[in-house]
């Protein structure tokens, strides 16, 4: 406990900070915590640093990283934020749509705009100081905080090596070195590809970018990369225009290359795949892909509700932090029984009690201890007791004739939770 605040796990270390994943046990939120390290900033460093604290309260756009609360606790200062799914750098190890990385890139410069607008320079933009959202929300991280920590280094230049300007590694940062920083994000994201110093023509991923996006967008982040400062956009407002002046063009012609594809070939049955991701995706988790038709399944179905192929054993990767030795689903370090295939006992296998903000059911059993159930279990994972609410799905009123579960008819052949077809046969593919 640090005041108000439980904490839970690290996020990230760094040189300035540490990062902790917390409880507002007041608010019972979760939050990131940021905790500077005392010994780099010192008590000028200290002052200054609450001075920046202010600053960054005071820049209030939807894509700038606000701050809860600053304050001291037990004589450390504490400062607390939202906290997002996962960062840019870490949603960079996995493939990025097009639209999606456009969705980005603008989200990153519209907040950087805003900054710029009032004179204020970030000094240390990287994809590690982007944080994600659901719903795609992009938020810029650490406005102000970077400027005070980055004044502590002896260095003249100071910044991420890998981002950095070339005059600001001089020592001379300005509101092009940001856009210079935000230009090597994005060409990162449109190409798979970090351009390095010196910054040689032609930049590594260049045909890939071409490939991809329109001609006039691929310009407007190739001239906020130039290694003289003076033929960058002359800050992230000017460029934000000029982004937002080529996307529609960007985006019209994208959609004339979906539309010639799909006059040559349609299929159907990834369409209807497609859709069901869209629609029901986020909310089932359906992250697997069923081994017989290569329809999207989740780690919580018995069958798979689209070929109605039943799935003993689950192979692909979970969310947990473990997993069942029967059915190999994952599971978490404090239930004692698997709550997806009735096991034997597997645990627990920690002392600590783990809090989930996924869990929405209590279990009804008159011996359990704990009661908290997340969507879909079978079987209670504290008592082993089966799971008496019947579990639906967000957005239809549809279930099961047989289990009385939620089911996707206009998606599926077959319920995926006890195997029933259409037809009312239990399915033994």
């Amino acid at each position: 406990m640090l005041g108000k605040y439980r904490i839970e796990r690290r996020l990230a270390s760094g040189g300035f900070a540490e990062v902790y994943r917390a409880r507002d046990t007041v608010e019972d939120i979760f939050v990131a915590l940021k905790i500077p390290r005392s010994e780099v900033l010192g008590r000028e460093g200290l002052e200054e640093f609450r001075r920046e604290v202010r600053l960054t309260a005071s820049l209030d756009h939807p894509n700038i990283l606000p701050i809860k609360s600053a304050e001291f606790i037990d004589g450390q200062l504490v400062v607390a934020m939202p906290l997002g799914v996962e960062s840019l750098d870490s949603r960079l190890e996995r493939r990025i749509g097009r639209q999606t990385v456009v969705e980005f890139a603008d989200q990153v410069l519209a907040a950087l705009a805003a900054a710029h607008s009032r004179r204020i320079i970030h000094r240390d933009l990287k994809p590690e100081n982007i944080i994600l959202f659901p719903q795609g929300k992009a938020r810029l991280a650490d406005f102000g905080l970077a400027r005070v920590l980055l004044r502590t280094l002896e260095a003249s230049g100071s910044g991420t090596i890998g981002y950095i300007a070339p005059e600001q590694a001089l020592g001379k940062p300005s509101l092009r070195s940001d856009v210079f920083s935000a230009g090597l994000i994005i060409y990162r994201m449109m190409s798979g590809a970090l351009p390095e110093w010196p910054f040689d023509s032609p930049a590594p991923g260049i045909a890939r970018a071409k490939a991809n996006y329109h001609p006039d967008l691929l310009a407007v982040v190739l001239k906020a990369i130039e290694v003289d400062e003076r033929k960058r956009h002359q800050d992230a407002v000017k460029m934000l225009a000029a982004w937002r002046r080529a996307r529609p063009r960007a985006l019209a012609t994208q959609t004339q290359r979906k539309r010639g594809r799909a006059e040559k070939k349609v299929d159907w049955r990834d369409l209807r795949f497609r859709q069901f991701k869209r629609e029901y995706g986020r909310q089932l988790e359906a992250r697997a892909t069923c081994g017989s038709c290569k329809g999207p399944v989740s780690e919580t179905m018995r069958h798979c509700p689209w070929c109605g192929r039943e799935r003993r054993v689950y192979r692909a990767a979970t969310r947990f932090p473990a997993r069942c030795t029967r059915c190999k689903r994952g599971i978490k370090l404090d239930w004692t029984y698997c709550p997806w295939c009735y096991g034997a006992a597997i645990g627990p296998k920690s002392e600590r009690t783990y809090t989930d903000k996924r869990y929405e059911r209590r279990c009804r059993g008159p011996r359990c201890t704990r009661r908290e159930l997340l969507p879909f279990m079978q079987y209670c994972p504290w008592c082993r007791t089966k799971v008496a609410h019947k579990w639906k799905i967000e957005g239809t009123s549809k279930r099961c004739g047989k289990c009385k579960w939620g089911t996707l008819p206009g998606f599926w052949q077959c319920c995926p939770w006890c195997g029933r077809k259409a037809s009312g046969k239990r399915g033994t593919v």
